[in-house]
């Protein structure tokens, strides 16, 4: 099976989008950045682009694939107060093996989504993950910026991607 073809077996998963739906009724409200299919698609272009540039051999479908699914359990964080890095590695498991990849690939993924909130070493792809996901972040437009807790240091304010 082709690299595109396993990402659009996530991004056609019934149990995928079900949980795309249940972070978009969550954050009905929310002034703040999204964590939609907009962002998981950020996060993967610029996860790629950087992987690219600095020559990092990683799969261009294990990266767009842990793009897709690291915030994918945000909404058990707002239901039940589970972090969701380990409510999205837990919930990406089923998706994965939905979707054609392997245990060790699983594995590869799940762990760079359970540390894709703090600057790491980890592993290549759990830096890769983390950095995109704060450059995907358009804190130099936002409106809500000036209600943001991120500090000043955190916050994207530059286009770098």
């Amino acid at each position: 099976m082709g690299e595109v073809d396993r990402i659009n077996l996530i991004f056609n998963n019934k149990i995928y989008r079900k949980y795309l739906e249940k972070n978009k009724s969550y954050e009905e409200n929310r002034c703040f950045c999204l964590h939609d299919l907009e962002h998981f698609l950020d996060v993967a272009r610029i996860a790629y682009i950087m992987a690219l540039e600095k020559h990092i051999d990683i799969s261009k479908d294990i990266i767009y694939a842990s793009a897709l699914l690291h915030d994918i359990g945000r909404w058990q964080e707002y239901k039940y107060n589970i972090p969701h890095d380990e409510a999205s590695a837990e919930l990406a498991i089923e998706i994965l093996q939905l979707s054609d990849f392997n245990v060790d690939e699983i594995r590869m993924i799940t762990e760079a989504i359970k540390n894709h909130r703090g600057e790491n070493e980890s592993s290549s792809l759990s830096s890769l993950l983390y950095k995109s996901d704060k450059l995907s972040r358009k804190c130099y437009g936002c409106a809500a910026s000036h209600e943001c807790n991120w500090s000043l240091d955190k916050k994207n304010l530059d286009i770098i991607y």
